[in-house]
């Protein structure tokens, strides 16, 4: 019997030669969104920022970021909210395009309008989906009805918007070096982690 032992030397991200640094955040492209989870801090905020203006948001479908028919809506419910502007003000106040939504679905006339939005199809961007707005008291018109349907798949635009920015993020040089090194990660000669 023969025991053999070896030595490696193993080196910080940063100690590696450029070359060797580019590589391995080409093969690490994808460390920060590997996993289901990346996306619910996002999906989360959606639910928030719908539920201050007057959406019940029971599920979020997404698909991105690269094909034909990607893209985010959901399923749930629009109530009609007085302070919807004022409640995402306060939650975001320099997102000019989520003022813009909410102010649309406050004063959309009559007040009291409700929609209920269903996913329809087998993509998953915001046309992708059956409104049916209503009022229990006033006829609808085909303006007020298109206004309100336009302003939530505004919102589901938006939604995709959030998701598509992070994944940049998340897969920038940048976030791949402070996942390394947060990690503490080390790394051979070639690139690969010990």
């Amino acid at each position: 019997m023969r025991t053999e032992t070896t030595t490696r030397t193993l080196y910080k991200f940063e100690e590696l030669p450029e070359e060797t640094r580019e590589k391995v955040i080409e093969n690490l492209y994808d460390i920060n969104v590997n996993y289901d989870g990346w996306s619910e801090g996002i999906i989360e905020d959606a639910k928030t920022i719908g539920a201050l203006m007057g959406i019940d948001i029971k599920n979020v479908y997404w698909s991105g970021f690269f094909s034909q028919g990607d893209g985010a809506c959901f399923e749930g419910r629009f109530d009609q909210t007085r302070g919807a502007l004022k409640a995402v003000k306060e939650y975001a106040p320099t997102d000019k395009e989520l003022h813009r939504i909410a102010k649309g679905l406050q004063t959309l006339k009559p007040f009291g309008i409700y929609a209920n939005v269903k996913h329809s199809g087998r993509y998953y961007h915001e046309g992708c989906t059956n409104i049916d707005v209503l009022h229990d008291e006033k006829e609808i018109t085909a303006e007020q009805e298109e206004a309100c349907i336009e302003l939530l798949r505004d919102f589901m635009e938006w939604i995709y918007k959030m998701l598509n920015a992070d994944y940049d993020y998340l897969t920038s040089e940048k976030a791949i070096i402070e996942t390394i090194e947060a990690n503490e990660y080390e790394f051979d000669e070639y690139g690969k982690i010990a």
